[in-house]
């Protein structure tokens, strides 16, 4: 299994940025996928979670509104648009996949919200 997460930076407050999360060595369609954050000192945070086809996404209240999980299964990449960006939404964040009740995670990819 492999995650590898890219399109994070430097964003203004208010501003965007798009995450996506390159998945190999799994049926990627047979699984929901994850993303998660961890800021500075703070533990590990769930951020969405996508079911296996799209269809339906579950978001953490602290990105409700802003944030939107999607999935393209003909390409193995799940994304994360970031919208309305807080300084609070700095963090690494990482791509997640839970099978046979193990957690694979991606190397994460730094996101700074900053003016």
């Amino acid at each position: 299994v492999q995650l590898v997460e890219s399109g994070g930076g430097l964003a203004q407050p208010g501003g965007s940025l798009r995450l996506s999360c390159a998945a190999s060595g799994f049926t990627f369609n047979s699984y929901a996928m994850s993303w998660y954050r961890q800021a500075p000192g703070k533990e590990r945070e769930l951020v969405l979670i996508i079911t296996s086809s799209g269809g339906n996404t579950n978001y953490a209240d602290s990105v409700k509104g802003r944030f939107i999980g999607s999935r393209d299964n003909a390409k193995n990449t799940v994304h994360l648009r970031m919208n309305s960006l807080k300084p609070e939404d700095t963090a690494v964040y990482y791509c997640n996949v839970r099978m046979y009740r193990r957690d694979y995670w991606g190397q994460g990819t730094q996101v700074t919200v900053s003016s």
